[in-house]
């Protein structure tokens, strides 16, 4: 696949993500996908394998009560990676976070099978989803 396919797939992994539709999210990873989320707090680490990364987003929507959104900004792909830009938005607790973010997505076959998450504030961001 090209680099135009590659764009559309993050980005039909966005409208996914934001609309809940689970089933298009699952299509859209590699079985052995890994997605790392920096950071010290409890959602921080690696997640190894569809199912973990699914359950991690599961987990934002639920420690938000459904608020958490992904608004894609701007997406850049190149012949290796695929770079997402992004403003994230969630409630919890009666706090706000809105943190933007870059997305680091490797593709084979029109599957992501890699994705590095840097948020402009790790440390806010771990302190928000503890």
């Amino acid at each position: 696949m090209g680099v135009q396919e590659d764009a559309a797939v993050v980005r039909r992994g966005y409208e996914a993500f934001n609309s809940g539709d689970i089933e298009t999210l699952k299509d859209l990873f590699a079985p052995d996908a890994v997605w790392r989320v920096g950071g010290s707090g409890g959602l921080a680490g690696v997640k190894q394998g569809k199912e973990e990364i699914l359950a991690y987003f599961g987990e934002l929507f639920s420690r938000s009560g459904g608020t958490v959104k992904a608004e894609l900004q701007d997406v850049i792909a190149g012949e290796s990676h695929t770079v997402a830009l992004q403003t994230a938005q969630a409630e919890r607790n009666g706090q706000s976070l809105s943190q933007h973010g870059a997305f680091v997505f490797t593709l084979r076959d029109g599957k992501v099978t890699e994705v590095n998450e840097f948020q402009e504030d790790t440390a806010k961001t771990s302190e928000f989803w503890a």
